[in-house]
């Protein structure tokens, strides 16, 4: 059985199977409110999972090092060390926001 992706027309979920589900799972919006992605969205939304995992991850990444970076500013050893700190956490909110930004437009165009 070849499995296709189903959106759901309420509320934008996308389900992977033989057929659509009997609810959404996000809403609970009845089975005649999805539809059948055509194949170039569905390729669109296959190509694009591991690239938004990966803007995921660096969201993440992005808040840890912001985190270490708060720890080393609190210790305030000296203020070279500080410096480098909240240059590093600055530079992380600028990638962290990159990659958000990146993963709305993602959305806007079908890759999600």
């Amino acid at each position: 059985m070849i499995k296709k992706l189903f959106i759901c027309t309420v509320c934008g979920y996308v389900h992977e199977g033989v057929e659509a589900p009997d609810n959404c799972p996000k809403c609970n919006a009845p089975k005649d409110k999805f539809t059948e992605m055509d194949s170039e969205a569905a390729s669109k939304i296959y190509r694009s999972d591991r690239t938004n995992d990966i803007h995921m991850e660096l969201i993440e990444l992005c808040g840890r090092i912001g985190a270490l970076c708060k720890e080393g500013i609190q210790d305030n050893l000296d203020p070279k060390c500080v410096s480098i700190f909240e240059k590093a956490r600055d530079e992380a909110w600028i990638i962290k926001q990159r990659s958000k930004a990146e993963l709305v437009g993602h959305m806007k165009n079908g890759k999600w």
